[in-house]
């Protein structure tokens, strides 16, 4: 099982890093171990030496068949359930490793950063691609954003991600980040929907 993710693939947050709207020709992407994967409300356990460590609430969607070099208009066909889940990033360290020009894999692929929430079949929406999604911290929206606004589509970022990796059952996708989120404290509430179901939840220790 391999887990995926995507940055920057939303304009605000896009803009919130580089101050002007900056758009790759393609996705940018990068992977987490699976040591990463966090689910069935298991507590997110806040590293100690890390420093600062923030939440990104992203779309995620699961592969459910073999596939190589998709064409794009044939990728809905890749894929059968989505979700929220959290992309917890070190950011402190992730900016060190961004002026060094180095590989993100410590500050996004370290032991649960890979919050995963309960799959819902994408059949029961009418369109993948107008999703609203939110995420509350101890009650409050931290976090809200609308698959509508990617700048690459969930079936570009298939198309994209099978010319370099076969995917298989039961890999998943994060989709990106729709806003600049903050970051997380120990006795937190997560909370994650999709529409008006809560598909997430749990506690940062």
């Amino acid at each position: 099982m391999k887990i995926f993710a995507i940055g920057m693939n939303y304009a605000e947050y896009n803009k919130s890093l580089h101050e002007t709207l900056s758009v790759s020709e393609e996705p940018v992407v990068f992977t987490k171990a699976d040591s990463a994967l966090l689910k069935d409300h298991k507590p997110f356990f806040i590293p100690d030496d890390m420093g600062k460590i923030e939440c990104e609430a992203e779309v995620v969607v699961r592969i459910c068949r073999l596939g190589k070099t998709i064409s794009e208009r044939f990728a809905h066909r890749y894929y059968d359930a989505v979700t929220v889940g959290i992309d917890f990033t070190a950011r402190e360290l992730q900016q060190k490793l961004r002026e060094k020009g180095l590989p993100w894999d410590l500050c996004k692929g370290f032991d649960g950063s890979a919050a995963l929430g309960e799959w819902v079949q994408k059949d029961k929406f009418l369109d993948v691609q107008r999703l609203r999604f939110h995420l509350d911290i101890n009650g409050k929206t931290v976090q809200e954003g609308c698959t509508s606004d990617m700048l690459f589509t969930v079936d570009r970022i298939i198309s994209y991600i099978s010319r370099f990796f076969t995917l298989k059952t039961g890999d998943i996708i994060y989709t990106g980040c729709p806003a600049v989120c903050g970051p997380v404290s120990v006795n937190d509430h997560l909370e994650g929907y999709l529409e008006d179901r809560k598909v997430l939840e749990f506690n940062c220790k």
